[in-house]
This record gives C-alpha cells, sequence and structure tokens, in this order.
C-alpha cells in the first residue's frame, strides 16, 4: 500500500530556494516555491523578476518514505519541526498561496500582528474555532479569554495557533 503524502515545509540555505525546487523537481518530488511577481528599477530600465514569497522556504508533498531524499538535497538544510514532527501543511492552503500569487503581483507574507483586546480565533487544537480576546501577549504565547458559555475562560496559547477574527 502506497503511503500517503503530504505537503512539508523544507528550510534552504538564503537564496536558495529556486535552486533547491529545481533539484526536488530534477529528482522527481512534488515541490512548490511560491513566487512573487516584483517589479525592480535599475538605473536604465525596469523589469519583473520572480522572488521566493517565503525566504528560505520550499514546500514539498511527500510521504515519510521520501523525506530522506528531500534532506540530502544540496541546499535542504531540514524540514520545519512543529511539536516535535514535520509541520503539515494543509493542500487548500498550498492552492489558495497558489491562486493569490496567479491573481496578484507584488504580495508581502507577514506575520499576524496580535494586540491587547484584539479578537481571535484559536485555529489548532482541543479549543479549535472558538474565539477570545487578547489579554496579554508573551514572547511565543498569548493570554486569551474565551467568553463563551458565560463564562471567562483564560488560557495561554502558542501565538501560531492564532488568526485574528472578525469583530462580531
Amino acid at each position: 500500500m502506497a503511503q500517503p503524502r503530504k505537503w512539508l515545509a523544507v528550510y534552504t540555505r538564503p537564496r536558495w530556494e529556486k535552486k533547491v525546487n529545481q533539484l526536488l523537481q530534477e529528482k522527481g518530488v512534488e515541490s512548490y516555491c511560491p513566487l512573487n511577481k516584483v517589479r525592480r528599477k535599475w538605473s536604465d530600465r525596469v523589469k519583473v523578476v520572480e522572488e521566493p514569497l517565503f525566504k528560505s522556504y520550499v514546500f514539498v508533498k511527500v510521504s515519510d518514505g521520501d523525506r530522506a531524499a528531500v534532506r540530502m538535497t544540496a541546499g535542504a538544510i531540514n524540514f520545519v519541526y512543529w511539536d516535535g514532527k514535520p509541520a503539515i501543511i494543509k493542500e487548500k492552503e498550498i492552492n489558495a498561496i497558489k491562486r493569490f500569487l496567479n491573481e496578484y503581483e507584488n504580495v508581502e507574507a507577514r506575520p499576524v500582528e496580535l494586540k491587547v483586546n484584539q479578537r481571535v480565533r484559536i485555529t489548532n487544537g482541543s479549543m479549535m474555532d472558538q474565539e477570545g480576546k487578547v489579554l496579554d501577549i508573551r514572547h511565543k504565547t498569548a493570554k486569551i479569554a474565551i467568553d463563551s458559555l458565560g463564562y471567562i475562560l483564560v488560557a495561554y496559547f502558542d501565538r501560531s495557533k492564532l488568526t485574528s477574527a472578525q469583530p462580531r
């Protein structure tokens, strides 16, 4: 039985994203390096160049058995890990990036900035899809008040498991 293939993020040497993507494809590995079309101006001309959207990252769709071949690729440093396991990226997120880059030029990828009193939605774990208000922000965690059931539950969440919620 074939092992299921999942999208994983690979951390690359700086400025090696396109080369690692090419080397992986030459090995027969399904890979994706999101490229952003950016206008660059020189003294004599303006040119549209393609730059990696995520610096030092390439996405690969592999089974567990193919991970060693990816890791042995020149310029690939390692997989991006989350809770001790390679971080899995959802297929719909990869497709959303592809659609977005096809539609827009000069895109910017920025981490979500959290502010005290901002409403957030939890994106992962047992409290997934619950909303709450940011009470405090530390280096990697945020203290969130979850105000359902007429009680306020206060919990600390890894900032990467939160996204901005629309005010009701």
